[in-house]
């Protein structure tokens, strides 16, 4: 037997069909939304259809568990808010058409909430245990939707949550998001390590005043004060970061968010990302050092929200060796080792046992857009790998 392409590539387009934008082969299927919960139905049904056992947690995280030990794999299939099709997507539907076929127990998983409407992959962290479950459950979207309420649209379907001694490791199969595979024309990555990550919301709170009357030099700005903090972020990461490191403000609230009034309050969002872990702490030094010198300077009130983030990781060697057998047999000479610049639910599961990732590439380098994509070729050749590294392991796994 063989992995079947056509029907791996065929459910690869029907998940995309679960909240399809309209544009291009862009999908909004954001977590616990009427099209993640339904796409998560159809996912069970073909996972009971490749003979596995369907099972919901209390998060909403779907797995299709195999007979006794199993070997996991997957990722996940809820969207941004203006997502691609691949993102996520890929690596449940490529686990599944390796669970069809493959001599060895593989269980599948669908993590919930990957992508962050209300916290850092909150579904796999909770699975994991790097976030109680009452903790996420405060934690709320930038609509004030709290994750307690949102799972609860779950609550019919869900069970308890599976054992991960059943498991011997993880494997996520993923698109790169980013420009380097495709700028070389290669097929594969093999990911070395995935880089640490931290997430908190930073608030401003100045004076609300009329926009026509109120001298510059008596205001209390806070649009004024985010400004001026972010100007003196960049310089102060000068000396601190590498090429490599990254940070973002990504998400700005604005209070009252209107033309004639001088915004008294904002509340933004603060993320940075290095595969080093002292450096992330010193990056939170600058940062909260930074915010309180502006606050003074400015008349800010200043408040953070909780900080959320996970450490680097690097991959498993056994694991790791398989895939690069399999990208040496498939792609010769089309593959390279590569850090993961994104955040992904291997990181969380490396928490309950060993982990390895595979990237195929992002035409553009594009990801987190509609306009995500990548060859079928491309989808193949990851697809294969995974299978010849299955072989690889053998029942030594």
């Amino acid at each position: 037997m063989s992995v079947n392409h056509t029907r791996f590539l065929a459910d690869l387009h029907k998940l995309r069909e679960f909240g399809a934008s309209g544009v291009g082969k862009g999908v909004i299927r954001p977590a616990y939304s009427e099209a993640d919960i339904a796409a998560r139905k159809w996912l069970a049904e073909r996972m009971s259809d490749a003979g596995l056992t369907p099972h919901f947690d209390p998060v909403g995280n779907l797995f299709g568990l195999a007979e006794g030990p199993s070997l996991l794999m997957g990722s996940h299939s809820d969207s941004q808010p203006e997502g691609g099709w691949l993102d996520g997507a890929l690596g449940v539907i490529a686990a599944l058409e390796i669970a069809r076929f493959s001599d060895r127990p593989i269980s599948v998983v669908s993590f919930q909430d990957e992508e962050g409407r209300f916290g850092v992959t909150t579904g796999s962290a909770v699975w994991s245990g790097g976030l109680p479950l009452d903790q996420a459950d405060g934690l709320t979207d930038g609509a004030g939707v709290s994750f307690g309420a949102a799972r609860a649209s779950m609550s019919g379907m869900s069970g308890d949550f599976v054992d991960p001694s059943r498991f011997s490791g993880f494997v996520e199969m993923h698109i790169e998001q980013g420009p380097s595979l495709d700028a070389a024309g290669e097929q594969i990555g093999v990911v070395t390590d995935i880089v640490g990550i931290r997430d908190m919301s930073i608030t401003f709170e100045g004076q609300q005043n009329h926009a026509g009357t109120t001298p510059m030099h008596l205001r209390r700005d806070a649009f004024q004060a985010l400004s001026l903090f972010n100007t003196r972020l960049n310089d102060r990461f000068r000396n601190v970061v590498t090429p490599q490191t990254v940070w973002t403000i990504g998400r700005v609230d604005v209070h009252p968010n209107a033309s004639s009034i001088v915004p008294g309050r904002v509340r933004f969002s603060m993320q940075w990302r290095d595969g080093d872990a002292d450096r992330l702490v010193r990056m939170e030094e600058i940062i909260r050092a930074t915010a309180l010198e502006v606050a003074d300077e400015q008349g800010m009130a200043l408040d953070y929200g909780p900080m959320l983030g996970l450490e680097p990781v690097a991959m498993d060697r056994t694991l790791r060796e398989a895939l690069e057998s399999g990208a040496q047999q498939v792609a010769p000479g089309k593959w390279r080792r590569m850090p993961s610049g994104a955040l992904h639910d291997a990181t969380n599961v490396s928490r309950l046992m060993p982990v390895a990732m595979l990237f195929v590439p992002s035409i553009n380098g594009i990801s987190h857009d509609f306009a995500e994509d990548t060859a079928e070729s491309d989808l193949l050749a990851g697809l294969n790998v995974l299978d010849t590294a299955v072989q690889v392991l053998g029942g030594q796994w």
